[in-house]
């Protein structure tokens, strides 16, 4: 049965509403779907899944462009309603006939609609009536192939049957595979008792294949045997001193200087303020705090690209009726005309290293917000698929909630708690130099800040992050190796409300996403502690395997919580933007899959290269 169908205006606007149906909607899977779906350029997909607390309801949209409608139809999940596309369909052609722009009700509407959904359910009885008939057809034809086809050969079912090596329990027979052992290339198919035998005989051939193979390894180690028995010999005869331990010397060359000390690293006991001190004057200003600013380059440049990609159409449609059509616009865009466009721009990002899947969300999203839409004059059909593009990229990159870490440690600080930030991640991504630079950066604005050492799995890790603490001046929290990270996160929160710092920064053991020890042990490392900031720290070098590694973070964050409302990925921080040139498609990947911001993009190796997403630069490299 359906729930509720609805029609509203982009901005917001209620029109009508199906009074007739009056079901209350358990939750709000209305305001979930704009938010999660409508404002993240996820419009493409053809249904959304709401889970509510007692109900979980499907939801189906359609768009009327040029009016600026869309219209929504709510059902029970469990239904599997059959007519609610097609009622969509003449509820919207419908309803644009009589809709104006200066009306806000519509109670005249209601009785077009009752009769829309009569027709609509009429056709769906007629369909599901229609539909076993056939079914049956097409499974008497499946049989009389299956039965006809022992002699013939052309069954595909049975040839992958064959190749699979089946043991011919069912007693319907079997083929045996090309190139068997007894030299038939052609596969025969034997029914009843013999195929059984035949397949059983096959069963028994392969064994004693397998037992030949045995019996030839076996040879083969006795004549390995031997040979090493024979090695073992020259090696104790050319083996003069046994005892003696052989090293290996550096080469000296004639010119070469004496041998330096290659310890670089600062100590504490040989005046180590001093040289922090240096190093932290050296450093200067983080990034962080410097506006970034973008060269606008030339309109010129966009329109030659633009007329570089529609060049095969005008030479398809003539110069004269691309002229005119650019001249008195075109009447409704349809699907076919803004596939050429959307498939150079879907080629163009997955260059720039955006996960194909991602990509092809997002023309589907875009092709769904122009579709039916009229096109002005003077105006080509590519620069209007650019314009929404580059409207859909920055919808997506901008963050929803603020991402001013500044203001909310404060506001901690206010609460006399310290503000918890854990980094998680994959390994190998920087997950502990990223963090010192976040430490660097907050030292800047007068944030007292400890570091959690919280990785005790990775040899060296600890002894990473207390030389990053040397050099900064600030505490560390340590208990070694071997221990239980929820429990140092833990006792070094406890440590920081005593001391008085303001943050704490947790730094966590690299794990792959399918590792479910490791990620059991990080969700109860957040569930135990709960941080004010959950950072997924991710490499921008990674394509498709962005939309991996944080949709199954957040996958086995959730599923592995023993809280009923678990923490997920609040935002990304993401590591070595400095050497992949325009491919920044790891950004809006990232962000797309998992809904959480950029908050921070590292971008060199000392303590100032850390700084801020700029949205304008990314979207505009995405469409270069």
């Amino acid at each position: 049965m359906l729930e509720q169908l609805l029609i509203f205006t982009r901005g917001g606007l209620i029109l009508w509403t199906c009074k007739e149906l009056g079901n209350a909607l358990k939750g709000s899977p209305i305001d979930t779907l704009i938010r999660s779906c409508l404002l993240e350029e996820r419009s493409g997909t053809a249904s959304y899944n709401y889970d509510a607390p007692s109900a979980s309801y499907t939801l189906k949209w359609t768009f009327h462009n040029d009016l600026g409608l869309v219209f929504v139809a709510v059902y029970q999940r469990i239904l599997h309603l059959l007519y609610v596309d097609e009622l969509l369909a003449m509820v919207k052609h419908e309803f644009s006939q009589i809709y104006d722009p200066k009306r806000v009700e519509y109670f005249d509407f209601d009785e077009t609609f009752r009769q829309l959904r009569k027709e609509a359910e009429a056709r769906a009885e007629e369909l599901r009536k229609v539909k076993p008939v056939g079914k049956g057809v097409n499974d008497g034809r499946k049989l009389v192939m299956k039965k006809g086809s022992g002699f013939g050969g052309g069954n595909k079912k049975n040839k992958s049957e064959a190749n699979e090596g089946g043991n011919g329990d069912d007693g319907k027979g079997r083929k045996l595979e090309n190139g068997h052992s007894n030299g038939n290339h052609n596969a025969v198919v034997v029914e009843g008792n013999r195929g059984m035998g035949l397949a059983n005989g096959k069963e028994k051939a392969s064994s004693n294949n397998e037992a030949f193979d045995v019996t030839k390894l076996q040879k083969l180690k006795s004549k390995g045997g031997k040979k090493t028995s024979d090695t073992s010999v020259v090696s104790k005869g050319s083996n003069v001193d046994p005892k003696r331990k052989v090293t290996k010397k550096n080469r000296v060359w004639d010119d070469s200087p004496k041998d330096a000390k290659l310890d670089f690293t600062d100590h504490v006991e040989e005046n180590g303020n001093e040289n922090i001190e240096v190093v932290a004057a050296d450093q200067g200003e983080s990034m962080m705090d410097k506006e970034e600013i973008v060269s606008s380059d030339s309109e010129d440049e966009e329109d030659e690209e633009v007329s570089k990609g529609s060049k095969p159409d005008a030479k398809k449609k003539g110069w004269f009726s691309s002229m005119f059509q650019s001249i008195a616009g075109k009447a409704n865009l349809e699907k076919a005309d803004l596939e050429p466009a959307l498939k150079a721009l879907k080629d163009r990002f997955m260059t720039k290293n955006v996960a194909e899947e991602i990509a092809e969300k997002l023309c589907e999203s875009v092709a769904a917000s122009l579709e039916g839409k009229k096109l002005s004059s003077f105006t080509r059909i590519s620069s209007t698929v650019q314009a929404a593009m580059e409207e859909a990229l920055v919808r997506i990159l901008t963050p929803r909630r603020s991402i001013d870490i500044l203001r909310d440690v404060h506001a901690a600080k206010e609460q006399r708690k310290p503000y918890v930030v854990v980094f998680v991640g994959v390994n190998g991504v920087g997950k502990s130099t990223n963090l010192a630079k976040v430490a660097y950066w907050l030292l800047q604005h007068k944030v007292s800040v400890m570091m959690a050492a919280c990785d005790t799995f990775r040899s060296g890790a600890v002894e990473q992050l207390r030389t990053h603490a040397r050099r900064l001046q600030i505490p560390i929290f340590e208990k070694g190796y071997e221990k239980d990270p929820a429990v140092v996160a833990k006792e070094a929160i406890q440590e920081a409300t005593r001391n008085g710092s303001d943050v704490v920064l947790v730094d966590t053991a690299g794990r792959m996403q399918d590792n479910e020890p490791l990620m059991r042990a990080l969700s109860k490392l957040i569930y135990l502690n709960n941080p004010d900031l959950v950072l997924f720290v991710g490499e921008a070098l990674v394509g498709n395997d962005a939309v991996d590694q944080l949709s199954k973070f957040n996958q086995k964050l959730g599923d592995l919580s023993t809280s009923p409302n678990p923490r997920l990925i609040d935002g990304i921080l993401l590591t070595k933007f400095d050497t992949i040139d325009d491919k920044v498609g790891a950004a809006l990947s990232m962000v797309y899959i998992s809904g959480s911001p950029v908050m921070f993009v590292g971008c060199g190796q000392s303590y100032t290269d850390l700084k801020k997403l700029n949205v304008k630069a990314i979207v505009k490299t995405l469409l270069k």
